[in-house]
């Protein structure tokens, strides 16, 4: 076992709605070792980068707690948060979105430098800017550039040298590929993977792309209307999928498969229910196809039933 370098606990955040409280991520317990990656993945709205957002408190958390290094930032405030902001850095999904329009290559990567007082010349800023540069593959004539003259993977790559310019210990990647064509999401990852062990970065990965998933990460974790439903290394949980939810998902990896040998597809039924005054029962029970009398009482919560395979259901 390595160091732990984050454990959250009970971590979860509520939004006030019209209609009552939306619960956006809702107790959720795990703990990542350092220079490990954690797969988070799940549907549109199951909360993966709600949870991203609320560790690094970019969104402030309703209650629970975020251990970071050995201390808890559950409720440090903002200048508290600036200080620690060189160790915990995001790379956004759009990463045109994401960077100012108005500033040149030179400019966004120098920016976390400038800001955090880094290094103080002109001159330190502009070779540390360009040896970021050469450490994502941006070649030098770019630094003059744009982010609207440049395609979506050298803008990921700004994001990426961006987050890398003030050393942080862990980074959370939301989405950072799904917004690119295919060859270049297998660049970035290539690099993102490299960074990893050259740098000794520690990842948490959300996508929606189990494929992409599986080859990235060490531990892989499933969310379901803002809860971890299943748990487990990344080799275990392809191998052995436990929570229907998760079956569901894996079956619709597409495989070059055709005729007879084709697996049979496991499909979710109904719709997704509302995230707003959820009751305490399953949450996936509306959309199971195991549903039993159990599912009705109370809300289950992930459980070891192997070791380090975590899953949250009733008739396991």
């Amino acid at each position: 076992m390595g160091k732990t370098i984050l454990e959250v606990q009970n971590l979860t955040k509520y939004f006030d709605t019209p209609a009552g409280k939306l619960h956006a991520v809702d107790g959720v317990n795990f703990k990542l070792e350092e220079g490990k990656t954690l797969g988070v993945v799940g549907e549109s709205g199951c909360g993966k980068s709600t949870t991203g957002r609320t560790i690094l408190k970019l969104i402030e958390p309703t209650a629970g707690k975020i251990i970071f290094d050995g201390q808890d930032i559950s409720g440090y405030s903002r200048s508290q948060m600036r200080k620690l902001r060189t160790e915990m850095q995001i790379v956004f999904q759009d990463p045109f979105s994401s960077l100012d329009p108005r500033k040149s290559v030179m400019q966004l990567i120098s920016e976390p430098i400038v800001e955090h007082k880094l290094l103080k010349s002109k001159k330190e800023i502009e070779k540390r800017t360009l040896e970021l540069m050469e450490t994502v593959g941006l070649a030098e004539r770019y630094i003059n550039t744009y982010p609207h003259e440049l395609d979506g993977g050298r803008r990921q790559r700004i994001g990426i040298a961006r987050a890398l310019a003030v050393n942080p210990k862990i980074i959370v990647c939301d989405e950072p590929v799904s917004a690119l064509d295919v060859s270049i999401q297998a660049q970035i990852l290539n690099l993102l993977k490299q960074l990893q062990k050259d740098m000794g970065l520690t990842y948490i990965f959300i996508t929606h792309d189990l494929s992409v998933v599986r080859y990235f990460s060490d531990d892989i974790a499933v969310m379901y209307l803002g809860q971890m439903v299943e748990k487990a290394p990344s080799d275990i949980l392809f191998k052995n999928p436990l929570h229907p939810y998760t079956k569901a998902l894996l079956s619709a990896i597409p495989l070059p498969i055709v005729g007879e040998n084709k697996p049979e597809r496991t499909l979710i039924k109904g719709e997704i229910t509302s995230p707003v005054n959820l009751p305490d029962e399953c949450r996936f029970m509306s959309r199971c196809n195991c549903t039993q009398e159990c599912c009705k009482n109370g809300n289950p919560q992930l459980k070891e039933v192997e070791p380090e395979h975590f899953v949250a259901c009733s008739c396991l």
